[in-house]
């Protein structure tokens, strides 16, 4: 029997934790419970979750800085589970690494509904063998000069080395990358990429686009390229390679 995946809790209101444990060891999820900021990093280490809900108000320390300082160090899937529902904070949020947000009060259904779909893109990410070998079958795969990326099983090599992404990082990527040279405005990948069209704010894409530069500079024949006042497009041909 395979060993059950770890959910970690993070609320400092007892009742609301103990309900998300209720429905998620009903699905099997091996789950612990955190009421504080500053302990929520410490059982991190100890627990090493496949997955965190994390509530935003917290004691000790906030649940962005709980996101922020998790998502500095590896890309464990973070949900946010919080009452707070302005704009600027879903959107910080997703600034800051989280995977998906949750408004509370939130059907119990919904939330192991999402805390699955997330795992299984997780566990995609993951399973990338040590050497990668390119698939020409692979429908749902791009590849240029240095760059390879599969949705498939969520592999990005680049420079022929595997390059571990952050779910919607990937998923920006290879979006742009498997439509060169269309340009697509910040709206518009918000909602092909994260589905959150109502957020209103575009931020989180620009966000996103500058850490993926960080990681991946532009190719000889490609680039990731700003389209002033419009978006971004994954642009490709001799002379790609404009920001």
């Amino acid at each position: 029997m395979s060993e059950r995946q770890k959910i970690l809790i993070v609320d400092d209101d007892n009742n609301i934790a103990e309900l998300m444990e209720l429905y998620l060891t009903k699905e099997f999820f091996d789950t612990k419970i955190v009421n504080d900021g500053v302990d929520a990093i410490a059982v991190y280490n100890e627990y090493k979750p496949d997955l965190v809900l994390l509530d935003l108000m917290l004691p000790g320390i906030d649940g962005y800085e709980v996101c922020k300082r998790i998502r500095k160090d590896d890309n464990t899937p973070i949900i946010i589970t919080s009452a707070k529902g302005e704009i600027f904070d879903k959107v910080l949020a997703l600034e800051l690494g989280a995977d998906d947000y949750i408004m509370k009060p939130f059907d119990s259904k919904e939330m192991v509904a999402r805390v699955k779909a997330v795992l299984r893109r997780s566990a995609l990410a993951k399973a990338q063998p040590e050497t990668q070998t390119l698939s020409v079958g692979d429908e749902n795969s791009v590849s240029y000069n240095g760059l390879y990326l599969s949705l498939t099983n969520y592999t990005c090599l680049y420079n022929n080395e595997a390059l571990s992404l952050p779910l919607k990082e990937f998923e920006l990527l290879y979006y742009l990358a498997s439509h060169p040279n269309q340009v697509f405005t910040r709206d518009q990948l918000l909602e092909r990429v994260w589905a959150y069209e109502y957020i209103g704010d575009t931020r989180t894409v620009d966000v996103h686009i500058k850490r993926i530069r960080e990681k991946i500079k532009d190719g000889d024949d490609w680039a990731i390229s700003t389209v002033w006042g419009v978006g971004y497009k994954f642009e490709t041909g001799i002379r790609a390679g404009r920001r």
